[in-house]
């Protein structure tokens, strides 16, 4: 009788896992069949049609055609528009630090003094970030006139958006013991930041605010599209003149720019790790 029993257990453990294989396969495929329909009508939405880039290829090959050779004679002048914008990105980054360190302490539940502090930061934090750079540009531009000073401000409070989740993040995920310390021994919220909170975090805020500062090179590139000075607003001209020789060499002056930014910063964030 329990010999009956038992094999009776284990052809319904048998029927179980032929069950629960046969739902798990049932559920991958319905998933695949989605992000197939995923897919597919992002290709419609999109209005994809291969057959249009094969075709109008011969208008690209006429563009590279008129801006080959590029037109070094002009490289002497984009050394000042290429100033400013990497000094666009060092500034828009040095203001989003600034008032992103604070914010991230109050949006970081482990160390927020209220509730209250915490859901306004991650407010403000949510808002700068959803607002598109180019968007902030543009408010900027009306503001202040055209120039490099809108485009730092616009990466500045876009900054704060990016900035402040990562490094309110970052302290969610710090060692608590320094700080519940510090607070045994009566020391005071400043002092539990500056002594407690800082030293903890300070490598990973570099090496977030170096990742910043590289993005924030490419990003000042596109801001001049707008009127915010820089190089790209120099791009913007010349192509509007078709002078395509001049917009090769902007080009490679552009990606000269972004690959050595891009080392910098990664070997400074290595030596940071």
């Amino acid at each position: 009788m329990k010999f009956g029993v038992a094999g009776r257990d284990v052809t319904a453990s048998r029927g179980a896992r032929a069950w629960g294989s046969a739902l798990g396969n049932a559920v991958r495929c319905a998933l695949a069949l989605l992000a197939l329909a995923v897919v597919v009508q992002a290709l419609i939405v999109v209005e994809a049609r291969p057959q249009d880039l094969l075709t109008g290829i011969h208008g690209m090959a006429d563009f590279i055609r008129r801006a080959i050779p590029p037109d070094f004679s002009r490289l002497p002048a984009t050394i000042w528009p290429l100033l400013q914008t990497v000094d666009i990105a060092l500034f828009g980054t040095l203001v989003g630090v600034v008032m992103a360190v604070p914010l991230a302490v109050l949006a970081a539940a482990n160390v927020t003094p209220s509730r209250y502090a915490y859901y306004g930061a991650r407010a403000i934090i949510g808002f700068t970030r959803a607002v598109p750079d180019l968007v902030w540009a543009l408010l900027f531009v009306t503001a202040v006139g055209l120039g490099p000073f809108p485009g730092g401000l616009a990466l500045g409070v876009h900054s704060v958006g990016m900035l402040g989740r990562l490094f309110a993040e970052t302290i969610e995920h710090m060692d608590m013991g320094p700080i519940h310390a510090l607070e045994l021994t009566g020391a005071r919220r400043i002092q539990i930041f500056s002594h407690g909170i800082v030293p903890t975090i300070l490598p990973s805020l570099l090496g977030i605010s170096l990742y910043r500062l590289d993005e924030n090179i490419r990003s000042s590139l596109v801001l001049g599209f707008v009127g915010a000075g820089g190089i790209g607003f120099q791009l913007l001209t010349a192509m509007n003149l078709f002078q395509y020789q001049e917009v090769s060499l902007l080009l490679i002056v552009i990606f000269a720019v972004v690959l050595t930014a891009e080392r910098i910063s990664a070997a400074l964030r290595e030596r940071l790790a």
